[in-house]
């Protein structure tokens, strides 16, 4: 029997393949996490407007808590999908047990910071004294998760290193339904109030993170790895993670300038920057995927001495980036005037929020291609090269926006300078992919 060639189009529908067979569930499990939250604001908002005042503070504190240790979910992928890649599967399980080891000690330091300090936290945020008290039970409680969520940011990743996205997708979505049934039960049923929401939410996220556990636990006695704490393998994912955390960290000061700004330019432009930010969040939802398919392919490819493969598959998803981009940014484009009304009456927010979101949709293909690269080099490791990028792009995006209320800028211009700041790190981006200085072969980096 002949073998079929392998042209170019073979190669490009092989890509094809592995990037949706990665990238849907992966955009399925980044959708479902916000859901936690919305759960939780829909069952709370009954029992009145401070408690809901005071979830909404403790948990945009708990967001911020838990996303700037994404790295977790990043390392891990990019390492274990080396070891993948390598054919070295025992390997990939224990330096993927080490990035969870390493989860659980920072659990527990953040829940060591949090416990004392919550109401601390809470009036630094501007609480009313009747959101307050509410804010901080909360807080206090759902803390109390913090080790179970970061597990399962570990624990993600090892499964997406192995290749493996309908896992998280399943057990996201199961545990989106069992916070709901808990919180339902807990608030309502036990009389609990905001502490049976928080309760609920705990629960919920330490049975995400006991699935996890068998799911990695079954494979590891598969392929006879080890599951005790390797203290040098800690260390060594935890020096990985620290130029993932400066990224990290520089990202949200970004958005904390971008937000700032904002609020000093009016009502109504706060507002309307809020309605935007979470619109841009769920785009980012949609890119991140293939994203996550980047991080998870290339890692594999790398780890397998595949040059030439990393750098193909690098291209096409480029490609899959730029046109998400632009059907994305189309549909922001035509339906703006419709859904618009669904968050808000005032027309003075949405005559601020039409030009605004404009500039949002124009800058969906240069979005697209930053997530994929961003990807793409966080699955090669080239986490030091992310970092200082990152931060290169923070210092030219900070004057620009502060420059804009001085200058007597809008949302509008301020939503060009979060362009800009996109348009920076593609730049940063793209040169360094065409460098090729990140193609590092090999098990390790």
């Amino acid at each position: 029997m002949t073998q079929a060639p392998v042209g170019p189009g073979n190669i490009r529908r092989r890509h094809d393949r592995e990037i949706v067979s990665l990238a849907v569930p992966a955009f399925g499990a980044l959708v479902a996490e916000p859901l936690f939250v919305m759960a939780d604001s829909a069952i709370v908002g009954h029992l009145g407007t401070p408690q809901l005042a005071g979830l909404g503070i403790a948990a945009a504190l708990l967001t911020t808590a838990v996303s700037v240790f994404v790295f977790l979910a990043y390392a891990t992928t990019a390492a274990v999908a080396r070891r993948v890649g390598a054919g070295d599967l025992p390997a990939a399980i224990r330096q993927g047990m080490d990035g969870v080891w390493l989860a659980l000690l920072l659990g527990a330091a953040v829940i060591a910071v949090v416990l004392p300090v919550a109401p601390w936290f809470i009036d630094l945020f501007g609480a009313s004294d009747t959101a307050a008290p509410y804010a901080v039970t909360y807080l206090r409680i759902s803390s109390l998760g913090i080790p179970a969520m970061l597990m399962v940011l570990a624990a993600t990743g090892i499964l997406r290193g192995l290749q493996d996205t309908r896992t998280p997708l399943s057990v996201a979505i199961g545990g989106f339904a069992l916070n709901a049934a808990l919180n339902v039960g807990l608030v309502y049923g036990a009389g609990l109030g905001i502490a049976g929401s928080a309760w609920g939410t705990v629960i919920a996220q330490f049975a995400m993170a006991a699935v996890y556990l068998c799911v990695v636990v079954r494979g590891a006695r598969r392929y006879g790895a080890s599951l005790r704490p390797d203290v040098a393998g800690i260390r060594a994912s935890a020096q990985a993670g620290v130029p993932l955390l400066v990224r990290t960290l520089s990202l949200r000061a970004v958005l904390m300038i971008a937000t700032a700004v904002a609020a000093r330019l009016g009502d109504a432009e706060i507002a309307a920057h809020q309605i935007i930010l979470s619109l841009w969040s769920l785009l980012a939802f949609a890119l991140d995927a293939i994203a996550i398919a980047g991080q998870a392919i290339i890692g594999r490819y790398l780890g397998a001495e595949d040059a030439e493969g990393a750098r193909q598959a690098c291209r096409r998803m480029v490609e899959w980036g730029v046109a998400a981009g632009l059907v994305l940014g189309l549909l922001v484009a035509v339906a703006r005037p419709l859904f618009i009304p669904l968050f808000t009456g005032d027309h003075t927010v949405r005559d601020t929020l039409l030009p605004a979101l404009l500039v949002v949709a124009l800058s969906q293909p240069v979005s697209g291609v930053v997530f994929v690269l961003d990807g793409v080099l966080m699955g090669a490791g080239d986490g030091r090269y992310l970092a200082w990028a990152m931060l290169l792009t923070l210092v030219c995006f900070a004057p620009v926006a502060l420059l804009v209320p001085a200058l007597g800028g809008g949302l509008t211009a301020l939503w060009w300078a979060m362009a800009l700041m996109m348009s920076v790190r593609m730049l940063t981006l793209w040169l360094r992919a065409r460098s090729g200085r990140w193609l590092v072969t090999g098990a390790t980096r």
